[in-house]
């Protein structure tokens, strides 16, 4: 059974970062692409990252570029999402999903999704 499972996200303030954590089970992620998306009250889902596990290529969107990084670590079966530099408007519930071809941020080429994480950036 495929399974994604978020972790890592909470309160910081601005300017604070957060390391979010996509565990992934039921299959080897290393086949496959990961992508973190996010979504905050009353805005539509939003791609923030993606990653080709098996030769490591990213994407990220120009929204989050130089101050987020996406990587994965094969053995563990789990993808990361370094936030630095975090701003009230990173604020959202941020997805990990998986897709079995290509890579980037078209939300609609996900297959499998995990519950969320929140992410809080406030004073």
């Amino acid at each position: 059974q495929v399974q994604l499972v978020e972790s890592g996200g909470g309160l910081v303030q601005p300017g604070g970062s957060l390391r979010l954590s996509c565990d992934a089970s039921g299959f080897t992620l290393g086949y496959y692409a990961i992508g973190w998306f996010r979504q905050a009250p009353g805005k539509e889902r939003e791609g923030v990252s993606s990653i080709r596990v098996f030769d490591g290529s990213t994407y990220h969107a120009d929204s989050v570029k130089g101050r987020f990084t996406i990587s994965r670590d094969k053995a563990k079966n789990t993808v990361y999402l370094q936030m630095n530099s975090l701003r009230p408007e990173d604020t959202a519930v941020y997805y990990c999903a998986s897709r079995t071809s290509g890579w980037g941020i078209d939300a609609t080429a996900y297959d499998y999704w995990g519950q969320g994480t929140q992410v809080t950036v406030s004073s």
